[in-house]
This record gives structure tokens, sequence and C-alpha cells, in this order.
């Protein structure tokens, strides 16, 4: 209507709900005559539920920034359980958001992959940049994540925070060590109650003190990420199928994708059911590799 373009009622009406379910609208026109309307959706990776229901878990306030539009990036938090959401935002604006959270005292962590967020990657206390983002957003950042899942973000806090542990517990473990230690190998104690230690039993101490320290160090290398709740499921509608092979094909396909753990597929229904935390366009992809269409149910 801005540019003279008559839009239905109806199609308008669709249009809200698209973008209510977090489509981005693209209208398309040509000479005053509206020629239609595409939906354009980024779905979900299939883990990212989960690793924002971890991130919570661990204490952590979740705010989304986000340059799509307000609907679209309402109904993407609405998903994944997100309270505080900001949409149409350009990168001063995430920059300016960053800043008002360390106003009010919090220690600030940033994810992001583009270049668009550089600006609040440095300015965040901790700024996390997803592997396969930009390189701008890479030299701004303090960590670099391996991979493209949040869940990422949970296993750095988790490892930062166990690693912090054990350095606590080293120091304390060697404070207490050398108070008892070197006072009893200065011969402090030995005229109130005869304790004397020689000099080779004292260097010993000291070499086992060594030992101690970094065995508990070492305790880190078993260190193993809470993935209790990344396992999810997710279902496919399937067209094409058309007999128990089809069936089969598709089944195999689908178990064929990394970090999935089972697919059960009905030939009645056209669904299929994939349990893991395998990235959803890559069972799309498998599925249509194998010769038949799918989509998110």
């Amino acid at each position: 209507a801005q540019r003279g373009v008559t839009i239905p009622p109806s199609l308008l009406k669709q249009a809200e709900q698209e973008a209510s379910a977090g489509g981005s609208l693209v209208w398309l026109a040509l000479r005053g005559r509206l020629l239609g309307l595409l939906v354009v959706k980024d779905p979900i990776r299939a883990d990212t539920p989960a690793a924002v229901r971890l991130l919570q878990r661990q204490g952590i306030r979740l705010v989304l920034c986000s340059g799509d539009s307000r609907h679209t990036a309402e109904a993407v938090a609405t998903q994944l359980g997100i309270d505080e959401v900001h949409g149409e935002m350009l990168p001063e604006g995430k920059l300016k958001v960053v800043q008002m959270l360390q106003a009010q005292g919090h220690r600030v962590g940033m994810v992001g992959d583009g270049v668009n967020d550089a600006p609040a990657l440095a300015q965040a206390d901790t700024g996390f940049a997803i592997g396969s983002g930009t390189d701008v957003a890479i030299d701004n950042a303090d960590v670099t994540l391996a991979g493209d899942s949040l869940a990422s973000v949970s296993t750095a806090i988790a490892i930062s925070r166990a690693t912090l542990r054990n350095i606590r517990q080293n120091l304390f473990g060697a404070f207490i060590y050398n108070l008892i230690g070197i006072p009893l190998a200065a011969g402090l104690f030995y005229p109130f109650t005869g304790w004397l230690l020689p000099p080779m039993f004292a260097s010993l101490a000291m070499a086992l003190s060594s030992v101690t320290v970094v065995s508990n160090a070492n305790r880190l290398r078993f260190f193993k990420p809470d993935l209790e709740e990344m396992s999810m499921s997710v279902e496919l509608k399937v067209t094409g199928m058309t007999c128990p092979h089809c069936v089969a094909h598709v089944k195999k396909a689908l178990e064929a994708v990394s970090e999935v753990e089972s697919a059960e597929v009905d030939l009645e229904s056209s669904r299929a059911l994939v349990k893991g935390s395998a990235d959803t366009a890559q069972l799309l992809g498998a599925v249509e590799q194998a010769g038949y269409s799918a989509e998110l149910v």
C-alpha cells in the first residue's frame, strides 16, 4: 500500500500469520500490481531448544537480539522460551543492549556469527563467535566455538567453571599443605611436640605436593559436558513414499546423518520421527538426496 500496491485483506491476514510464526515476508509487485508473497524461514536447529534450556539451567539470563523483524524475532523467542527479545536491530542497537546490561551490573556474554555482531562481541565481557561465522566476528570475539551449535556455549561455560573450581582446589590444598609442612620442616614444632622432619622426607613431601596438584588438574581431561537434554525428537513429513522399500530407504538415509540416534518412518502417515541432536537442515537434505521431499512438522 505504501507504493500504491493494493493488497487483498485475505493475503494480508495470511502474511501476518506467517510473520507471527517466524517468517520473513518478501512482497513481489510489478508496475503497481501485486504478483505474490514470498515467506522466507530460517528453521531453528534441532538442538537449539535443548541448548537454551541448558544455559538457563546454568543460571544464565538470555536476551535475543536480532536484525529480523520484530514479529519474527518474537516468534523465535517464544519457541525457544526466551523472555526478553529485541528485533529489527542494527549493529549499534546490539551494542547499546550490551552496554545497558553492563551498566546494570551484569557480566555479559555475547554470541554471534555475523559482521553486524562484531561491535557487541567486542564490547561484551566475553564474546563467543560461532566457528562457521565471518572473520570479522571471530576477530572481535574472545572465544571461537568449534562447529555452529549453540550447545558449545554451555559446554565452554561449564569447562571454564570446572577449571576455576580446580584452580581453587589446588590453591587451597597447596596453602594448607605448606601451612603445616613448612613450620614442621623448619622445626618450629620441635620445642613443643618433639616433631622434627628430616630434610630427605621434607624433599619427598614437596615432590608429593606437586604430584597432588598436577593429578588434580589432570582430572579435567575427563570432563564431560552435560548433554543429557540435548537429545531431541524431530518430526518430518516425507512426500513420495509409496512402499515399504521407500520407508527403508528414507530410514537408512536419516540414520546415516551425524548425531542421529534413531529414526522411525511410517508409510501410512508419511511421517518420520528422528531422535538425536542432528541439524535439521542435514535431515531435510538427506531425505531429498534419497529422492523424496520433506518438511518439518
